[in-house]
């Protein structure tokens, strides 16, 4: 009796043909539309989170382990906060702007969150915090509200969002490079995508 087998199936990588790359940031007016549809909404954990994100610049996995104590001085959230960070294992500070801080005290009050619980606690029962894919995922949903598309951005964008802005303002990338906690200035660079940028910066503003 003839058996017919199939040849194994070829092992076709995801990103093949893509054009893989850097998530781009938000822009300012898409900070504001997605700031805006919380507020609205009256979303006051994804508000929090939201807000938080941007101003940390955290990788995702430091950012669902924050706990309340992490930002935090008595009742009071404070200015600058300083995390250790997963991956590195080294230090990184950030400042925590007065909106943000507002943002998350009101979500501390309405999820009746003390000191040692994590500030984004999961839905989940078998986890204690947000996970990464769960992270994910609200984004996802942040940056279809606003009518972008969610395969071009992500958690990374987030990260990269208030760092592009400062480089833009101050062409610092040195003090980007302690903002986003980087050991090598050759990642911020890589991670910033400059030359890229800055070439393209140059030719919307050179008319031929």
């Amino acid at each position: 009796m003839y058996h017919h087998t199939h040849a194994p199936k070829k092992y076709i990588p995801w990103n093949k043909g893509k054009l893989v790359g850097q998530k781009p940031p938000l822009k300012l007016k898409e900070i504001w539309a997605i700031r805006t549809r919380l507020q609205i909404g009256q979303n006051v954990r994804d508000l929090a989170l939201f807000n938080l994100a941007i101003d940390s610049k955290l990788r995702g996995c430091d950012l669902v382990k924050l706990k309340v104590r992490d930002i935090s001085l008595g009742s009071n959230i404070v200015k600058r906060a300083i995390i250790l960070q997963q991956k590195t294992q080294q230090p990184v500070q950030f400042e925590i702007t007065e909106q943000t801080r507002e943002a998350v005290i009101s979500w501390i009050r309405y999820a009746n969150l003390t000191n040692d619980d994590y500030l984004f606690k999961s839905r989940v029962r078998k986890s204690l915090h947000l996970s990464t894919r769960q992270y994910a995922r609200i984004v996802e949903s942040w940056v279809s509200a606003i009518g972008l598309n969610p395969e071009d951005y992500g958690t990374h964008t987030l990260r990269r969002t208030k760092a592009s802005h400062i480089y833009r303002r101050t062409k610092n990338i040195r003090a980007v490079q302690i903002l986003l906690g980087h050991t090598k200035l050759e990642s911020t660079v890589r991670y910033l995508g400059i030359e890229v940028d800055d070439a393209l910066e140059m030719a919307e503003q050179t008319e031929v």
